[in-house]
């Protein structure tokens, strides 16, 4: 399996899954909305995150009048914790370079 390149936007976009929970789930223009990103930006993001494992998705299925169904993403186990060592890995590297002034 590749390794994700983490970029400002895929970051953001893994963030906001980290962030979602059962009872507010992430779904496509919460993501956006979230991700402070485009759909061109974060749908193909979400494709990529997918053919690796990393997400999963579903849809919905409880009653939604008047819209249509949404899709709801989560990351997988494994995508979690990659996502997550990822992540910290990024951190640990930007704090020892001084690009995070000290901060957590």
């Amino acid at each position: 399996m590749a390794n994700i390149r983490l970029t400002k936007p895929t970051i953001a976009v893994l963030e906001t899954l980290i962030s979602a929970t059962d009872d507010a789930p992430a779904w496509g223009l919460s993501i956006c909305r979230d991700a402070d990103l485009g759909p061109g930006t974060v749908y193909p993001i979400l494709d990529r995150l997918a053919e690796r494992g990393w997400v999963a998705s579903r849809e919905e299925t409880a009653p939604h009048p008047g819209r249509p169904a949404r899709r709801f993403y989560e990351l997988t186990g494994t995508g979690r914790l990659q996502a997550n060592q990822a992540l910290e890995a990024r951190r640990v590297r930007r704090l020892g370079l001084g690009l995070l002034g000290g901060a957590s």
